[in-house]
């Protein structure tokens, strides 16, 4: 199999290639970046467990910013998951956020950045979890990788078949809504990964923060695919 330990690389060469993951532009300047740490006093106020006090709560980090768009997460050490018994293990809980989230209006159009096939697709069904969920395959410098897009509608994933072929741009789905998308304020959760480790339809978005070193070979940074000057 191919050492992952490459990916980021082979991302970084073909940095000209990709096209937009969602309809907005991440580099405008009403794009921000919003913060999910303990160090969120707002967030620390906000009953978590109510998805409309959570997105209010979101809203008004937006208009804190004169931001219509939230960016940030990667490697992120994240509190806001103590919502979901989802993310607890029997040792150590998982906080450590492997993907991107861009916080946009649900209904918002996802497109695929390259040609890409279907890996598989699933509705993760659990409070906090990725609700509505595809997985592309794609394919550069002769190795295979995979992005995930958690959070989606329902409708997204209506037809869709394992193994169908979408040209890069495409559309392949929509921001789901709250309850549908796993009960979050909408956002689009977009990840890259090296290898599906046998998944299907899921793939860890949160892990633990001693599984850090293991998680940033496998899911390098998505920002090397969405290029958001807010992310450098």
């Amino acid at each position: 199999m191919q050492q992952p330990t490459h990916l980021s690389e082979i991302l970084s060469r073909h940095s000209h290639a990709f096209a937009p993951v969602l309809a907005a532009d991440l580099n405008a300047d009403n794009v921000c970046t919003l913060d999910f740490t303990a160090a969120n006093t707002l967030l620390q106020q906000t009953d978590l467990q109510d998805t409309a006090a959570f997105n209010a709560a979101v809203q008004q980090m937006l208009q804190a910013q004169s931001a219509a768009v939230g960016v940030g997460g990667y490697l992120e050490d994240r509190f806001i998951y103590r919502r979901s018994q989802h993310f607890d293990v029997a040792s150590e809980s998982r906080n450590l956020h492997l993907g991107v989230d861009v916080w946009l209006e649900a209904g918002t159009a996802v497109f695929t950045p390259l040609d890409a096939v279907v890996h598989s697709f699933a509705d993760n069904d659990n409070f906090g979890d990725y609700g509505p969920t595809i997985i592309l395959q794609h394919e550069l410098e002769g190795v295979p990788f995979y992005t995930l897009y958690g959070h989606l509608t329902r409708t997204s994933l209506q037809e869709l078949q394992t193994g169908q072929p979408f040209s890069k741009g495409d559309k392949i789905a929509e921001v789901g809504p709250y309850p549908e998308n796993g009960h979050w304020p909408p956002h689009l959760h977009f990840q890259v990964m090296a290898s599906m480790e046998g998944k299907q339809g899921d793939y860890p978005g949160v892990a633990t923060t001693s599984e850090r070193a293991k998680y940033q070979i496998l899911c390098p940074n998505p920002n090397l695919i969405l290029q958001c000057r807010h992310l450098a």
